[in-house]
């Protein structure tokens, strides 16, 4: 061996890989897997029952929201991939299709239905999809999924007339073994491995092995006279483990150019190069059995697009769904056990319904809705997944950056709301389960009822995501090692001059006057972040708190207040208490219920033994934050970084902000440069408009 810094073979050599890959490629005989079965039931569950089993392997957690019960299946946070195919803000669909499922495995009758992903581009039907394959495809390795199917064997090579020469040959479409009983010996067999079944399950076993396995079964029977016991001899039971890659109970189909499209991709093609070894195109060992469906028998069937399909498809594809039968060229009705998922977007949706003779399809289909999300912190989370420290070297993103793309893309699929008492900017907060005042649930409830289509149009995630890739790498914003919400929205904004999907110049109009909206949200959160840092001085805030609980509360037990500094008593100051309340918008007509309020709840406090905190009361907090910011403002002269002229004393307080900025609100040195002097700039217009 070669020397090496490294010890490869340490790394390389795992052998729990090797274990997994022996447990794996187990192997037995017919009675052996009679007894698996009778110590597992599960183990041969249909493929409707192995993907709900899936799914519900990972766990739920419930939560309330709009009065109504909410299950999140932790399936569709991606634990295979560390959240590679997440799946955020759609709980409620999840719930339909996983209750499709459920009903399937229970055999109510959606096992005879086609299941429809419908909705807009890049709404995440393709994710769930690729998704579901995945997880099916993992649960085979497992122990909890296990599966099995047979092979026929010829160890010396006296039958190679039946097995066309092979020693070997594995069921083409990966058939479960207990179709091999034959039809008068079923009954019996079942209820014997049905006893003591504590599986939610029955054991069942109908339907015929392919036309190939049913060929050399039956060629065999004919050698041994009928003994099917000595056909047994030649089977082989072996783990079934599902895999994309492999073709192996896991098939995708895309519709192609119509002159393209062969109904045989679906249901498998005679070999021609085998007609003259057998001498029949009819003869099963000359056929491939390579169609999707036959591929994806005993799992999942995708199918890209599937409103595309040519009508010929179409007819296999209901038959397959209702009667979970395909019709290969030359050979009989087969039976196939495997869950069939298509998706669509809404125009080809919208041809399906006006196609009078599309009825038999709609009628064995059940669609599920994949809108956009309309919730900000789940739109979020789409591009943090992309967009994050971890993948993103050699620069920073400032806070926010994210968060005004997912608002801009999440405003742009709201309908503009019918009531005139609310907005758009406080629709969307609305939905993200903020609280406005004068909103409770049933009215934003009753506000998502009103709004039909919200959700099937507006901005695809793919857009912004490519914006943010393209402010990361745009030479226009130089480099400055760190992206900022402004460069994000000039890109969105930008970018719809050419985007493909916009049908009409009103709507994009519309989608500009949202950046507008977004950036002044924007605005509005960095002043406050801004205003917090400078005002984020405790002992300020609780000194300039007690000045006002003393004055409030000489106030409303109609006392004098003790002046610190001359000892003399004096009226409460009105000025000072008025400043603090106007900060929250405390009207005059009111402020004497506000301030018996914060009397009340102090007195409240003090029998149950508590001492009052400015932290306690949210408002009053606010309040102290503003009056102090107000104060400290015109002495830290934030507006000077404008001018760049900053004497040492005022650099020494910006630079305290700044810390506070870093610490608190997770700027870099870099960002919280930027949002000073961006906030600067707009005290600097304020201040200029107050001199005109």
């Amino acid at each position: 061996m070669s020397a090496s810094s490294m010890d490869w073979e340490k790394i390389l050599n795992d052998k729990r890989v090797v274990e997994d890959f022996r447990h794996q490629a187990w192997e037995g005989t017919f009675f052996q897997y009679l007894d698996l079965v009778k110590q597992n039931p599960a183990i041969v569950r249909n493929s409707f029952q192995r993907m709900y089993d899936m799914i519900m392997t990972y766990g739920s957690s419930n939560y309330m929201e709009y009065k109504k019960n909410i299950t999140r299946y932790h399936f569709f946070d991606d634990p295979i991939d560390g959240g590679k195919d997440a799946v955020f803000g759609l709980d409620v669909q999840l719930m339909k299709l996983t209750n499709f499922f459920k009903s399937a495995a229970l055999g109510y009758g959606t096992e005879k239905r086609v299941l429809l992903l419908h909705g807009p581009v890049g709404s995440a039907k393709s994710t769930i999809a690729r998704l579901l394959k995945k997880g099916i495809e993992t649960y085979s390795r497992s122990d909890a999924g296990a599966m099995y199917t047979f092979k026929w064997v010829d160890p010396e090579g006296k039958f190679g007339d039946i097995l066309g020469g092979a020693r070997e040959v594995i069921s083409p479409m990966h058939e479960d073994p207990l179709k091999l009983i034959p039809e008068d010996l079923r009954a019996k067999t079942v209820e014997e491995l049905n006893r003591g079944n504590k599986s939610p399950y029955r054991i069942t076993v109908s339907g015929d092995v392919d036309p190939a396995s049913r060929f050399i079964y039956r060629e065999f029977l004919k050698r041994y006279s009928g003994d099917w016991m000595k056909v047994l001899n030649h089977v082989r039971v072996q783990r079934l483990v599902l895999s994309e890659k492999d073709r192996i109970g896991i098939g995708t189909f895309q519709p192609k150019d119509e002159k393209n499209q062969d109904s045989t991709e679906l249901t498998g093609d005679i070999n021609y190069r085998k007609i003259a070894e057998y001498g029949s195109d009819s003869d099963p060992r000359a056929f491939n059995f390579d169609g999707e469906f036959n591929v994806g028998n005993r799992g999942v069937v995708e199918f890209i697009e599937v409103l595309k399909l040519d009508v010929a498809f179409l007819y296999d594809l209901l038959t397959a769904s209702q009667e979970h039968k395909i019709k290969p060229k030359k050979f009989a009705q087969t039976d196939i056990d495997l869950v069939i998922i298509g998706h669509t977007n809404e125009p080809e949706f919208r041809k399906l319904q006006n196609n009078e003779f599309m009825e038999a399809l709609r009628d064995r289909t059940v669609k599920i809705d994949v809108p956009y999300i309309t919730k900000l912190k789940e739109e979020v989370k789409i591009y943090q997944k992309d967009f994050n420290a971890n993948k993103i070297k050699g620069k920073s993103i400032a806070p926010h950056t994210i968060e005004v793309a997912a608002m801009w893309a999440v405003l742009s699929r709201l309908e503009i709301p019918k009531k005139a008492n609310v907005s758009m900017l406080q629709k969307m907060k609305l939905y993200d389960g903020k609280t406005l005042s004068g909103w409770t649930e049933d009215n934003v409830k009753e506000l998502r009822k009103d709004s039909i289509r919200e959700g099937l149009d507006g901005i695809s995630p793919r857009y912004v995501q490519d914006k943010i890739s393209n402010a990361l790498v745009n030479d226009k914003n130089g480099d400055v090692g760190c992206i900022n919400p402004f460069m994000v929205l000039n890109e969105l904004d930008s970018g719809l001059k050419h985007h493909a999907l916009i049908a009409s110049e009103e709507k994009r109009k519309h989608y500009r006057e949202l950046v507008d909206v977004v950036k002044q949200e924007y605005e509005d959160i960095i002043k406050n972040e801004v205003q917090r840092a400078i005002s984020a001085d405790e002992d300020a805030i609780s000194k300039l708190c007690g000045n006002y609980i003393d004055n409030v509360k000489a106030y409303t037990q109609r006392e004098k207040v003790k002046n610190k500094y001359t000892g003399q008593d004096e009226e409460p100051d009105e000025r000072l208490m008025r400043s603090i309340e106007e900060k929250i918008e405390i009207p005059e007509s009111r402020k004497d219920d506000f301030r018996r309020e914060i009397m009340n709840y102090i007195g409240a406090l003090a029998i149950e033994g508590k001492t009052f905190d400015y932290r306690m009361n949210e408002r009053l907090h606010k309040a102290l934050e503003l009056k102090l910011f107000e104060d400290q403002k015109d002495t830290i002269k934030l507006t000077s970084l404008v001018s760049n002229v900053v004497d040492r004393q005022t650099q020494e307080k910006i630079d305290i902000v700044k810390a506070r900025l870093i610490k608190n609100f997770g700027y870099d040195e870099i960002s919280a440069t930027d949002v000073l002097n961006y906030v600067a700039s707009i005290f600097a217009r304020g201040d200029a408009k107050k001199r005109q």
